[in-house]
């Protein structure tokens, strides 16, 4: 492995880290937060597919974000998935760039097979 593929992964794995910790934070905070496990699970469930080697993982206030980016933040180009918590069990995910709306749908379950094809569409793009 060369050495940008071991500092991407680098970059890739600390945001899991980062982002797992904070969404651990909140739950543990309040109990009002705790509306926010299926996010946390589905976190869980993804990095033991291996996403955590695909993807840079965030959070934008109440959202939790996917990218390809290297980097922390998003430019206006890149394409990412927005994974926002509406009520419980009430999801918006929606795939996007910073213009343009791909694909978004409402779901009840965020391990919905629409989310494992975003995903794998947005696996397919160049890290950048």
């Amino acid at each position: 492995m060369d050495s940008r593929t071991e500092e991407i992964l680098k970059r890739f794995k600390e945001s899991w880290d980062h982002t797992e910790a904070s969404y651990d934070r909140l739950i543990q905070s309040d109990e009002w937060w705790g509306r926010l496990i299926p996010i946390r699970q589905f976190i869980s469930k993804i990095k033991g597919e291996g996403y955590d080697k695909h993807f840079r993982l965030g959070t934008s206030m109440h959202a939790l974000l996917l990218s390809r980016s290297v980097n922390f933040g998003l430019r206006i180009e890149q394409k990412y998935i927005k994974i926002e918590l509406i009520e419980v069990n009430d999801f918006e995910v929606t795939l996007r760039d910073g213009d343009k709306i791909y694909r978004q749908y409402r779901l009840k379950d965020i391990n919905d097979e629409r989310v494992s094809k975003l995903l794998k569409t947005l696996k397919s793009t160049l890290v950048d």
